[in-house]
Order: structure tokens, then sequence, then C-alpha cells
């Protein structure tokens, strides 16, 4: 059968592969074209548009690229024409994502989407369009199921979170091998990930680096976006005892002792590797004052949302400033306070209903449109 795939992020990107992989599983003869990135065209099919070329932070960001946003919109449609799937998968990115899902389930496309938009945040008024356009929904957070089912009586499948398949299918390198490869020393490790947009990752860095000279006994790693090349990060590295690496994160964080993380998924991945850390997020001043308005969350963070509680420390815009940052690191570098983490860390997980997300969505969807 033929499956079209739609991820337009780097967390889509992981998420896709894995998907991917699964559904080959599933269905030897699959075909298979998607927008993604490196991670999927490592998975098999073809890639259609990367995801680089898709992402666009903020609302003022959106606005002036609107052309370029319209324009991936049309090519898109062509595509899914030509090729003529049997289902489309959409993975989260609805601002493109609902608009072709909308489109195509007029013209009788099936329709599934894995990991559904965050509505439950803002644009709640959205659940009229995915109960309209999507054939099929499969969530990753627990407390979606109730949002959509006893809230707005759409029947979803939680399927679990792919974040931790992908975490333990990784193959780890060791703590010495690692280090050896990126002339770390045996200094305890502070990772920092400023995100994968080069908007955030500008905005988040130039704070986080701040900090470094008051922390003589740790060693900086900046983890590096697949999405970015390494000459965009060359001019964060004029700082004594900052290092860098890319397209290991998930290696950094095996070995890390703690962490300064842009808001995002990563914030889960970080929690899922048990390594304390300090949650950050400063956008566009525009994009930051119409977000405060409509998104009525307590927290930004996944980890806290799923917990309904502060586990980790979050600062966000201007509370993100050197002597906050300085004053909640050292905070989790305290062991009475790592103790704790690790239980908050441990209660996290499970409630993330366990392994084979992946599998189950791959099965779930080859069923449908058998």
């Amino acid at each position: 059968m033929k499956y079209y795939i739609i991820a337009g992020e780097a967390s889509g990107d992981l998420h896709g592969s894995n998907l991917m992989k699964s559904i080959y599983k599933e269905d030897a003869q699959a075909s298979i074209r998607f927008w993604g990135g490196d991670l999927m065209q490592k998975a098999g099919g073809t890639l259609v548009k990367h995801y680089r070329d898709l992402s666009f932070m903020g609302f003022a960001e959106v606005i002036m690229n609107l052309k370029t946003i319209l324009g991936n919109i049309k090519i898109c449609k062509k595509d899914i024409l030509e090729f003529k799937p049997d289902v489309i998968i959409f993975i989260d990115y609805p601002g493109f994502n609902m608009r072709i899902a909308k489109w195509a389930k007029k013209r009788g496309i099936k329709t599934h989407f894995y990991i559904s938009p965050q509505i439950w945040a803002w644009k709640e008024n959205r659940i009229s369009a995915i109960k309209r356009d999507f054939d099929e929904l499969y969530i990753i957070l627990p407390f979606e199921k109730d949002f959509y089912e006893k809230k707005h009586n759409f029947l979803v499948h939680f399927v679990g979170h792919p974040l931790i398949d992908a975490i333990n299918n990784h193959e780890i390198q060791s703590d010495e091998i690692f280090r050896a490869e990126n002339n770390l020393d045996k200094r305890p490790i502070i990772a920092l990930l400023p995100g994968s947009r080069k908007q955030e990752i500008t905005k988040m860095l130039s704070v986080m680096l701040s900090i470094v000279e008051d922390f003589a006994a740790y060693q900086f790693v900046i983890a590096g976006a697949p999405s970015q090349e390494f000459s965009f990060y060359k001019t964060f590295l004029n700082t004594e005892n900052v290092h860098f690496i890319s397209n290991k994160t998930y290696d950094l964080l095996s070995i890390s002792h703690a962490a300064l993380v842009t808001s995002g998924t990563a914030t889960l991945e970080t929690a899922l590797f048990k390594v304390p850390e300090v949650v950050c997020y400063k956008g566009g001043w525009i994009s930051y004052q119409i977000a405060k308005r409509v998104i009525t969350l307590k927290y930004i963070s996944l980890v806290n949302l799923i917990m309904d509680r502060e586990v980790v420390k979050e600062l966000i815009q201007d509370e993100f400033n050197t002597k906050n940052l300085k004053i909640e690191l050292e905070k989790i570098l305290d062991i009475q306070n790592r103790e704790r983490i690790f239980k908050d860390y441990e209660a996290l997980e499970a409630n993330l209903g366990g392994e084979g997300a992946s599998d189950k969505t791959a099965k779930l969807i080859v069923n449908a449109i058998k």
C-alpha cells in the first residue's frame, strides 16, 4: 500500500522515522513518500521536502514567510495527487497539516493524525476541524484521551509516547568513548539544548553561555541540531570551557549531569534520560505578547504538563536571564534537590504508557486501510 507522511519539525522526523520502520514491518510492500528529515530518509521511502525548509517560529515569522508557506502547500497537494496514496499520515505540525487534511478529506483520501496538535493548550476551537477532517487520531499524552473522548466526544487511540522507544532503541556510546571523540575531560557535563531553529538558538544560547564562567568545575556542551550547519554555531564557540557536538544529543544526555533546555520535546527527552534540567524559553516580543493572551496553561514544558505540577523549573521570557539561570542551575546541582527530581522522573515515565508506540500506531494504520 502507499503511504504519504508529513512531518515538519525535528521531533516529527524522529517519530516519523520510527513509525516508518514499524510500517515496513507490518507491510513489507509499503511505498512511502514523505516530508521530513534525515532520520526518515534513512528509514526508507522518498523525501519530497526537508523540514528545515518548513520551520518558521512564532506569529510574526509565519506572517513574514507566508508566501513560502502557501507555495509549500501547493507543492504538497500536487505531489499527493500524483502519488495517489492509500492514506496520509500527519505528524503534529498542525498549521500546515490541517490545511492539507481538509483538502485531502474532500477528495476521499484517508487521513490519519499521529501525535495530535496541542489544542488543549490553545485553539481548542480546532476540535471541529479535527473531527471533520481526520479519520483516525493517535495520541501520545495520557491526559489527551479524556480531553478528546469525554470533553469532545471524539474517539481516539492512546498509543503511548514514542520517545520511550526512541530512547530505548538508541545505541548509546560509552562515557569514555564519547568523551574521547569529542575532546571532553572528566569533569561533569552540563548540556545546552538551545532548540533547532536559528531564531530560537540565537536567543537561547546568548543567555545560556553567559553563566559558563561561574561554573568552572563543569564543562558545557552545546547539542547542535541536525538541521543546522556547524558554521552557524561557530560564533557561539568563542567562550572558554564550551564544547560542541552535532546530532548526538542522546549520547550527550546519557552522560550529562544537568541540562539547560529550550522548551519543546527536548524537555521530555532530558527527563527520560534522568537529567535534572532548567527549562528555558524566550520568543520574539510580538509573538510572546500574542501567545500569553491565548495560551492559558500553567506550564510550558511537557514534563510539568504531564505531571500537572512543577517538576522542573521554567524560566520564561523576561525571567530567562543570567541571574535567574545561575540560581536555578545551582539548585539542580544540589544533591538533595536531585533526589527529588529523580523520583519525579520515575513517576513521569510510568504515566507515559510504556513501550511500543510506533508499533501500535503502525498496526492500527495498516489494519484500518486494508
